[in-house]
């Protein structure tokens, strides 16, 4: 019985992101079909070394995987020449049990996260945005700047905040239009990337925000937003994170990846806890308005939210694609077990 073994290097060179972008959206689209299962979540905080590890799991019965993926994210590792964010991804035959393969998590995690982001603001934002926001200026950032711009060709502007590290935005915006080239083959220009010199001013311009950070307490405030805007929520994905105002969800179209997992762990988990919405207020999941279920905006005032907490089906369509990619390149290791 042969596995694939995946490295990074491999990964890096057998996925494209419109390839990555497309198996997101049909993993959504079997979920609004009712083809898919999304087991429990599991977390658990290294409190003494400040890491954090989850599982994320569950079935595609469309694609006939299963699977399951550990994260573990260790800041601290930076310090000891370490990389921070470390993982694997594990993908099996539904119809066999059998293993498929075995590779590096974080990259696949990048990729198809990078794809929710955008592909949340593609179906909700208004047809006419052209200044994008990303909240947040880590690991994750450029992936989400990447696939949007692959997906919103009528982006003019993007602005990078980053609330912790003003200096960090400004070398991240500077490096923006390089990085894409280099690592997308998106061709942009660099006055194109700004570092949010003033958070407030930026938001208040924006007309698409992706937020991709760990906070845990509010960092964009209701009354910057101006109407019409749309959020991807992409950095709750843990109980008790938060990075927009919970009063924003008053009056918006709420959709989810997942209604269970979001209301457990998602951006929505607090505004609900608190009683600013109910659970009846969402809308429902994006899958739905990929499969034309349900509609999305409705008007060019509302403001409307994506709660992506994140889902293993994600990473199982986009791992089985590079197995697939890789043995037809004869990549990677093929080994007995």
């Amino acid at each position: 019985m042969k596995v694939s073994i995946l490295g990074r290097k491999n990964l890096e060179q057998v996925l494209e992101l419109p390839s990555v972008i497309e198996g997101v959206k049909s993993a959504y689209r079997l979920k609004a079909a009712g083809k898919t299962v999304v087991w429990p979540l599991v977390s658990y905080d290294f409190e003494e070394v400040g890491g954090v590890m989850d599982i994320r799991s569950g079935c595609i019965f469309g694609e006939n995987l299963h699977g399951l993926k550990m994260l573990n994210n260790f800041p601290a590792n930076t310090e000891k020449g370490l990389p921070p964010f470390n993982g694997m991804l594990m993908i099996f035959d539904s119809t066999t049990g059998i293993p498929l393969g075995v590779m590096d998590a974080a990259y696949i995690t990048c990729m198809r996260t990078g794809a929710a982001g955008a592909i949340g603001a593609q179906a909700l934002a208004r047809s006419d945005s052209e200044v994008l926001l990303i909240l947040g200026a880590g690991k994750q950032s450029i992936y989400q700047i990447a696939a949007a711009l692959t997906l919103l060709p009528g982006i003019k502007k993007v602005y990078i905040a980053d609330a912790l590290n003003q200096e960090h935005a400004r070398t991240f915006a500077a490096a923006c239009a390089e990085r894409l080239q280099k690592d997308f083959s998106l061709e942009c220009s660099q006055g194109a990337f700004l570092a949010a010199e003033d958070l407030a001013a930026a938001v208040g311009e924006s007309d698409i925000i992706i937020t991709i950070t760990p906070s845990r307490s509010p960092v964009i405030l209701k009354e910057w937003v101006k109407p019409g805007t749309h959020f991807s929520c992409i950095g709750a994905d843990m109980e008790g994170k938060e990075e927009i105002d919970p009063t924003l969800f008053q009056g918006a179209k709420i959709y989810a990846d997942d209604v269970k997992q979001c209301v457990q762990v998602g951006e929505m988990e607090l505004p609900i806890k608190q009683g600013v919405i109910r659970e009846a207020d969402i809308a429902g999941e994006i899958g739905q308005v990929l499969s034309g279920e349900i509609p999305g905006r409705c008007s060019e005032e509302e403001i409307t939210i994506f709660d992506a907490t994140g889902l293993a089906l994600l990473d199982l369509v986009t791992g089985k694609r590079a197995i697939d990619l890789a043995q037809a390149k004869e990549l990677g290791i093929l080994a007995d077990i």
